[in-house]
């Protein structure tokens, strides 16, 4: 399949504020340094380097166990979520492909919503990909942590155990009927109750071994053609396995392999629906020498077209915008 050029909107969010460790807001940063740009010119995109949306923080309390109050944390994640959704919606309105560069999953309040809102306008539905270990459908009621990179799922699908805190535009933008959540195998009992109860599609990693990932997705793309649906992908990189992608705050044995990893990103760009794209959870401070960052970076570089057989891209002019402040 013959790849068309097109301009892709890089936008970092550089926060863990959503998780329990420190790190990931490094990895926008870690997937530039990876080739992030270079491997999408090289297919012959346009490319757009928005920079990273970030939080002044305060220093840190003199506890090293809490090393900012939960408040804080919530309140840094929801403005993140405004800013970024308010941004998403700018490069979807100019007719770019957004790629949104986490920091922790609870980047996804804001990327989604800005998809929702876009798409709203055109009645056109929302379909949303999670490729993750764990579904992230908690809520500040089931959830063990109270990590809210463990919640954007729910909060994004309606559930009702969010307060008015949480209340904007991200709030039950989603039909949980057109989520598919795959390479599952960490779930809480009250999440799985919720997943089950709400309809989301959960592909958990016994699906994956008895079925194939090409049955699985093949389901799942044909729901997406046949609505006409915009499909936002969420990459999480826990979703692979640790032996190939250890830069993971929570991660967790028996995932996907390169090779399942790749065909699903091979099978996306093929299907001619994907239309925005989150890469979370990188954490460079406990990546092995780039490894996980680079394995992201190639499988991006699958969703926007490499093939192992194909033709030469033509040549396109790169672009970059100065970093937002803030």
């Amino acid at each position: 399949m013959t790849t068309r050029p097109r301009r892709i909107d890089l936008l970092g969010i550089a926060t863990a504020a959503g998780a329990s460790v420190r790190g990931a807001g490094m990895g926008p940063e870690a997937l530039r340094v990876a080739g992030l740009i270079e491997a999408l010119v090289d297919l012959g995109h346009e490319v757009a380097d928005f920079g990273d949306l970030r939080r002044p923080h305060t220093l840190p309390g003199t506890s090293p166990a809490s090393w900012r109050l939960p408040d804080e944390r919530r309140a840094d994640v929801l403005d993140l979520a405004a800013r970024s959704s308010d941004q998403g919606l700018d490069i979807l309105k100019a007719g770019h492909f957004p790629v949104f560069l986490g920091g922790d999953h609870s980047i996804a309040m804001g990327t989604v919503s800005a998809v929702a809102r876009h798409c709203a306008d055109s009645g056109k539905p929302v379909f949303v990909l999670w490729i993750d270990a764990h579904a992230d459908f908690n809520t500040p009621v089931t959830s063990p942590s109270g990590n809210l990179h463990g919640m954007p799922l729910a909060l994004l699908c309606g559930e009702p155990e969010f307060d008015a805190e949480y209340r904007g535009p991200w709030l039950g933008r989603i039909d949980p009927k057109n989520v598919a959540v795959i390479g599952a195998r960490s779930i809480d009992r009250e999440e799985r109750r919720l997943l089950a109860a709400r309809g989301v599609d959960t592909i958990d990693m016994r699906r994956i071994d008895e079925m194939g990932v090409v049955a699985l997705m093949r389901g799942f793309l044909d729901k997406v053609k046949a609505a006409g649906g915009h499909l936002h992908v969420s990459l999480d990189v826990d979703a692979m396995d640790p032996s190939i992608a250890p830069g993971g705050g929570t991660l967790v044995p028996g995932g996907l392999s390169y090779r399942e990893a790749h065909l699903i990103m091979e099978m996306l760009h093929d299907s001619g629906t994907v239309g925005s794209l989150d890469v979370v959870e990188l954490n460079p401070f406990l990546d092995h020498g780039g490894k996980s960052a680079t394995l992201l970076v190639d499988l991006v570089a699958s969703l926007f077209g490499r093939q192992i057989m194909g033709e030469e891209p033509g040549p396109v002019a790169f672009v970059t915008e100065g970093e937002i402040e803030g």
